[in-house]
């Protein structure tokens, strides 16, 4: 356990900084997980709308350091070769 004040605060910190890091790509995973299935549906509209809050989420999570911003590209990137495969 830590012992001093600030030793504390980091722990305080970190707990906060992970409940919000496993959020964010806890949001990504689901929204890319809707994505894939609305391409697997074959509905372009469909597809077009889950891409766009999969986009949102991993954008979000890219900003706020819980992925990397070349990981965020590269996971759009795919997705978006999927749905535009589509028309």
């Amino acid at each position: 356990m830590a012992n001093s004040r600030s030793a504390l605060k980091r722990v305080r910190q970190t707990k906060v900084q992970t409940a919000r890091n496993r959020n964010l790509k806890s949001r990504v995973k689901d929204t890319r997980k809707d994505a894939l299935a609305a391409v697997e549906e074959g509905n372009q509209k469909a597809a077009a709308t889950a891409y766009n809050a999969f986009a949102s989420a991993t954008d979000k999570a890219a900003k706020g350091g819980a992925m990397h911003k070349n990981t965020a590209s590269r996971l759009k990137g795919r997705i978006a070769a999927k749905v535009n495969g589509l028309s």
